[in-house]
């Protein structure tokens, strides 16, 4: 085993060491990564799975977050489930709701939304829509971004679900599915209500979910724009996240501001191919909740690394054999990407070994699940992947089990 390896190492980038074997008459493959990241300056402390910042710095926002968005990892908190008021962070619920309900085809970006008067009379930030009026999804979608405009919110939830009481329901629904258990929604927009309350890890949860949907950052990253009504009128807009033009890196976030919520801000950043989420709640000031966003997010890219260990838009160099097809092996790729978190100049091993499924018969269609691959740290699985044919494989027929015939007896002679 260790001259197979030893025969087929290669050096990627200089930073992992990929070694591949074959065991018995299964497809199956085992690379070891071995990878140097540095540490960082300041010391961690791991307990769970979770990395926390030792003394890293001091933030005055009530409750905070800062995680590493693809593994979920926790870099730092205070008071991560604290309840408290979020303002207008609810709209992240009422924008993945509605992302959500574009994937499933119920309407499109460029469908058209009637305003009803009640929409179009709520207070707080808003871009002034014309009751009776019809506006496109998407510049609804942009306000609700940019602007954080709450007669959008409205217009969007009665879309959905008829009324805003309807869709606060599905919104608690999607919380629970979410696991998000120390959140309540009362309304869609986030303005003041009894009752109504979340914590900062529910909302880099939901925050992150609305980040899966890529059409989002369509929006995201518009630092300012205009709404123009059906009659003419405009209405200018600029983004209230004011990191998406003074941070480098970040392309999203929702800040959110009442009196009894304080300033709250949800950001992301992603900087060579980490992506890291910050939340915080009832900071003193606007400059305040921009700065130690700014400052978290410093200290994580400058302390931290995300490797991507399995690549999904990279097919296996691994035989997956098919019986009864038209073709005796597939190419397979992996249906997710994986990636490890690390502090920096941390030793990490990693053990991958791909498992098939114990039997793959034709027709095979590209999708179809073809088996995992298990991601193994000393020892100990720590996740996988599914592994999904990159092709069709068509069901043998009797007109080829003949010219299989034919080709074994050319052969033979």
């Amino acid at each position: 085993m260790s001259d197979i390896m030893n025969n087929n190492f290669i050096n990627t980038e200089n930073i992992f060491e990929r070694r591949y074997s074959m065991k018995k008459k299964f497809s199956v493959f085992f690379i070891l990564f071995a990878f140097m990241l540095s540490l960082g300056a300041l010391g961690t402390l791991k307990i769970k799975g979770k990395v926390f910042a030792d003394n890293a710095f001091a933030v005055s926002s009530k409750s905070v977050v800062l995680m590493d968005f693809n593994s979920g990892t926790t870099i730092y908190s205070k008071n991560e489930k604290e309840h408290l008021p979020i303002a207008s962070m609810c709209k992240i619920m009422t924008l993945l709701l509605t992302f959500e309900e574009i994937d499933c085809g119920n309407f499109g970006e460029n469908d058209d939304i009637v305003v009803s008067e009640n929409a179009a009379g709520m207070g707080g930030s808003q871009v002034f829509l014309e009751a009776n009026a019809e506006y496109k999804v998407k510049e609804l979608i942009k306000s609700i971004v940019v602007a954080s405009a709450n007669d959008s919110c409205v217009a969007m939830a009665e879309r959905i679900c008829g009324s805003e009481s309807a869709f606060v329901e599905r919104m608690n629904e999607r919380a629970n599915e979410l696991g998000m258990n120390d959140t309540v929604f009362t309304n869609c927009t986030g303005l003041p209500k009894p009752g109504q309350y979340s914590c900062a890890k529910d909302v880099s949860v939901m925050f992150c979910e609305l980040l899966k949907h890529e059409d989002y950052f369509n929006y995201s990253g518009i630092w300012m724009d205009k709404i123009v009504h059906p009659k003419g009128r405009e209405t200018m807009i600029s983004n209230t996240n004011k990191l998406v033009r003074f941070y480098n890196g970040c392309d999203g976030g929702k800040t959110g501001y009442t009196s009894e919520a304080g300033h709250c801000l949800s950001a992301s950043a992603m900087r060579d191919g980490m992506r890291l989420i910050c939340v915080v709640i009832s900071s003193p000031d606007s400059k305040t909740r921009f700065r130690e966003v700014s400052e978290m997010f410093n200290y994580g890219f400058a302390n931290y690394t995300n490797k991507l260990i399995i690549d999904k838009n990279a097919p296996l160099d691994v035989p997956v054999t098919v019986e009864k097809g038209k073709k005796d092996t597939i190419s397979v790729v992996p249906e997710n990407s994986f990636y490890v978190f690390s502090a920096k100049n941390d030793k990490k091993a990693f053990e991958i070994d791909f498992k098939p499924c114990e039997k793959i018969v034709a027709p095979v269609k590209a999708g179809d699940e073809v088996g995992k691959v298990l991601i193994y740290e000393n020892g100990i699985e720590i996740g996988s992947v599914k592994v999904v044919s990159a092709e069709d494989v068509e069901k043998k027929v009797y007109f080829d089990y003949v010219g299989d015939v034919i080709n074994d007896w050319s052969i033979a002679k």
